[in-house]
């Protein structure tokens, strides 16, 4: 057994990726997008047509109507190739505007089901700063389902528990950059890996968290930058991987064995924790990581968004 289909038995696998034609190989039971993977989808000969499609089809509405029809566009065809759910991404321009990303999310999900696709197959992906996890708690209740990513601090994790959103992506690669590059030359890799990844031990600890409170958002780690980052977390709910990291996982067949385990922690000594608006911003802010990284992320974000228009400008 390769370690991909040995990672199945433990952890949901979900492909991290535009490219659809690639999902076939990995049959994965979901798929995430963002505007950065539609971007360097498009850019693909084989994608272009339906970048020119989408333009076509609209041409002379707003760029944000266009955009959203592209992007729905490509999470069907994803839908037409996995059994689960594909993630479609709020324009991340919203992420501090509550009531623009709840009519953004309902946008996106009438557009999905104007195509046959029903609520139950699409989570909204949306920034887990406040207003965007205040944003979710409305559209739960609504019975939209919603992703939110971004997420790299505990306290965030918390909160989006407490909005009973239906699933959180924690960036685990993103986490280890910040605190390599903070390191700098004394960082030991070979030290600050698997279980001691600190992008690790962040999921694990909202895992357990979530695991010994009874908490039923799923955990979903993301952003990996290795093998060791994803074996180290076997066990976890759902685990959000590139292409290239499930080609590496199903050519190797080392052990894989299971890393986080649900009843293990509920019986951990584990003390209940919640957030006001206030009380979330100051845990925000006490941890600078989180706080750079979010903010990066939806800088990076809305910069490939800005680039995704200009293409259409130009198609």
């Amino acid at each position: 057994m390769n370690q991909l289909d040995a990672l199945k038995q433990f952890t949901t696998v979900v492909a991290d990726t535009g490219d659809f034609k690639q999902l076939a190989q990995f049959q994965p039971q979901d798929a995430t997008t963002n505007p950065s993977l539609i971007l360097k989808a498009v850019q693909k000969s084989e994608y272009a047509p339906l970048l020119a499609d989408a333009v076509s089809a609209h041409r002379g509405e707003p760029l944000d109507v266009v955009m959203d029809h592209l992007l729905v566009r490509f999470g069907c065809e994803i839908l037409n190739t996995i059994p689960g759910r594909v993630s479609t991404e709020v324009d991340a321009r919203l992420s501090f505007d509550t009531a623009s990303t709840v009519a953004r999310a309902r946008r996106i999900m009438a557009l999905y089901e104007a195509k046959g696709i029903s609520r139950e197959r699409v989570l909204i992906k949306i920034a887990s700063t406040w207003e965007g996890i205040q944003a979710a708690a409305e559209l739960e209740r609504e019975g939209i389902r919603c992703n939110l990513t971004l997420l790299f601090a505990f306290c965030q994790a918390v909160a989006c528990g407490q909005a009973k959103v239906q699933l959180i992506s924690p960036f685990v690669g993103r986490i280890y950059d910040w605190y390599k590059k903070s390191a700098g030359s004394a960082w030991d890799e070979a030290a600050q890996s698997g279980a001691n990844d600190p992008g690790v031990q962040s999921v694990r600890a909202i895992f357990n968290h979530y695991k010994k409170h009874g908490i039923p958002t799923e955990v979903m780690g993301a952003s990996f930058r290795n093998m060791a980052q994803i074996t180290a977390l076997a066990g976890c709910d759902l685990l959000t991987i590139s292409p290239e990291l499930l080609a590496q996982l199903a050519a190797s067949d080392a052990p894989l064995g299971l890393a986080l385990d649900a009843a293990a922690a509920q019986g951990m000594d584990l003390p209940a924790v919640s957030y006001d608006e206030a009380s979330f911003r100051l845990a925000l802010n006490e941890d600078a990581m989180a706080t750079e990284k979010l903010a990066e992320g939806i800088r990076a974000f809305c910069a490939d968004a800005l680039k995704l228009e200009a293409l259409m400008k130009k198609a």
